[in-house]
């Protein structure tokens, strides 16, 4: 498996605030920043493991229908296919097994906020395996973003009310999500995987995931259960066409465009949006914490994204 990328061109780049890399990053962080109330509804009768194994399994097949209908090429190398593995084992089973668990023992929203670190694990293995370059622009919103990040977590923190073991074993949990997705960023980078077209890679990997989700799901739980409820079953509906088919190939084709560092401050910018959404459905009250942690979080997303970004 290739683990690095050649030095990208300097002669040809792309500018982070243009229109085909600023709407698809703000409807990734619109969609997702939503995802987190849907999620928590799924919280219930149905074990976790199952839930997120319903979600995969329509949404491999809403993708592999994506692909049929765009004809794309279904059969890949065996070295593509071993990568598809790794990517869904990561980021479909791993990944979001860690993040339904999280909101058994946390809030929605301080799982949102613990992702919003993403773009930390994803610019560090983005410098050692896609030869990215960190230039001054990031490091500075970064940092700047950060400290709006602790503010939002001290918020939920302070709203949660939890006692401080269930905190640290559900941000643990977040933790151990993160690191799952940021791993999958960067394999889906790799030039072994772009010899194939995205989508295709996608669908093979959602299905990867999907049969680990089943397995693990079934080894816990025994038989699939299921509940009646319209909001469950348009949960998973909304789970996995909106919130999985219509934006992973979205995120994943900014993470190849602009690179893996500056993608994932859609995470950063996923909270807010969660955050904003709660305040229309759920009434939530902004405090002077939450509202200086969203504007230095926003100040630190402009500031990255000023720079030029290597186009591969």
């Amino acid at each position: 498996m290739d683990t690095k990328l050649p030095p990208p061109s300097s002669d040809n780049h792309v500018r982070l605030l243009q229109p085909t890399v600023i709407f698809p990053f703000l409807f990734v962080s619109f969609i997702w920043g939503a995802t987190w109330l849907v999620i928590r509804d799924q919280l219930g009768e149905v074990p976790a493991s199952w839930s997120v194994t319903y979600r995969f399994a329509v949404a491999t097949i809403g993708m592999f229908i994506l692909a049929i209908m765009m004809r794309l090429p279904l059969k890949v190398s065996g070295k593509v296919m071993l990568l598809s593995f790794f990517i869904g084992s990561l980021q479909f089973f791993a990944n979001f097994n860690f993040v339904y668990r999280a909101e058994y023992y946390i809030t929605s929203g301080l799982v949102a906020v613990c992702f919003a670190l993403l773009m930390i694990p994803n610019a560090i293995m983005a410098t050692i395996w896609l030869n990215e370059k960190i230039n001054r622009y990031f490091i500075i919103g970064s940092a700047i973003a950060c400290i709006g990040v602790a503010l939002l977590f001290l918020q939920e923190y302070r709203a949660s009310g939890l006692p401080a073991a269930t905190i640290l074993l559900g941000v643990g949990l977040a933790f151990m999500g993160v690191i799952s997705a940021s791993i999958a960023n960067i394999l889906q980078a790799l030039e072994r995987a772009k010899s194939v077209p995205l989508i295709t890679l996608l669908a093979w990997s959602m299905l990867w995931g999907t049969v680990l989700d089943a397995l693990f799901a079934l080894s816990l739980y025994g038989l699939p259960s299921f509940e009646s409820r319209p909001t469950y079953f348009g949960g998973i509906v909304y789970l996995a066409i909106i919130g999985s088919v219509a934006t992973f190939p979205l995120y994943f084709g900014l993470v190849r465009k602009i690179g893996a560092a500056r993608a994932a401050y859609t995470s950063v910018f996923v909270p807010i949006v969660a955050m904003i959404l709660s305040t229309i459905f759920e009434g939530y009250q902004w405090s002077l914490l939450a509202g200086s942690g969203a504007l230095l979080a926003c100040i630190g997303l402009v500031i990255a994204m000023q720079a030029r970004s290597p186009k591969r």
